[in-house]
């Protein structure tokens, strides 16, 4: 996986979330953990794995709500700032931050209602490797996103630390239909890309975002947008 020594950095931790999701990346982290809690529903008691769960930041949201949450990553720096921000948030008891290899999960068959994976399929060396696992430990559900092919994102896509695989919705579509996984929605998003959005304040960002949605409502909209949100059912 490229990038994979300067993910696991205790500076890029330390960082990550003040350079991903401040400023306009505000919005990008409201409308991802909107899609997340949109694709799960309920989730008391609800037994989910959170594949590549960085600093937390969904995985503490999702114990908030009442889940029992396992966090794996790869970067024991991240984790660590994972634990610190769930004791913060009141909720360590209730959720458990492991280190691990995505492509080898070290969980029993059907382990968990569900699965999560946001930012992570884009950077998996085998992504039907990566769904195959994701599909061994589901008992029912997976939720993902990827960043799509024919976006804007392909422009600068290349010089990117962590690097991206882009897809389009066919291929992602095809490697479900191999693993026999069944799709439930996809919901796709941001025409303006990421990039966009973290380099400017919230108040420049704000109005982007009103045009971004409204243009997106357009018909064929959805073939530009640079991100889709999946819900998967296993």
């Amino acid at each position: 996986m490229k990038g994979q020594e300067w993910y696991q950095a205790d500076d890029i931790a330390e960082e990550y979330d003040d350079k991903r999701f401040s400023q306009g990346g505000q919005l990008i982290d409201r409308r991802e953990k909107t899609a997340v809690l949109e694709a799960l529903g309920p989730l008391e008691d609800r037994d989910v794995l959170e594949i590549a769960c960085g600093t937390g930041r969904f995985t503490v949201m999702l114990a908030q709500r009442g889940a029992n949450v396992v966090g794996l990553d790869i970067s024991a720096a991240m984790l660590q700032q994972g634990r610190r921000k769930a004791m913060a948030a009141g909720v360590d008891d209730s959720l458990q931050f492991l280190r691990g290899d995505a492509g080898r999960l070290p969980f029993p068959d059907d382990h968990f209602d569900t699965v999560v994976a946001m930012r992570f399929f884009h950077l998996a060396d085998d992504p039907a490797g990566f769904l195959s696992e994701m599909k061994r430990v589901a008992r029912n559900q997976i939720v993902f996103d990827t960043f799509n092919r024919f976006s804007a994102r392909s422009v600068y896509n290349w010089a990117l630390p962590m690097g991206s695989r882009l897809y389009s919705k066919s291929e992602v579509s095809v490697l479900l239909a191999k693993n026999g996984l069944e799709l439930t929605h996809v919901e796709d998003d941001f025409l303006v890309p990421y990039g966009v959005y973290r380099a400017i304040p919230n108040v420049l960002a704000s109005p982007i975002r009103r045009l971004d949605r409204t243009v997106g409502r357009a018909p064929l909209a959805d073939h530009a947008m640079s991100v889709s949100y999946w819900n998967v059912s296993v």
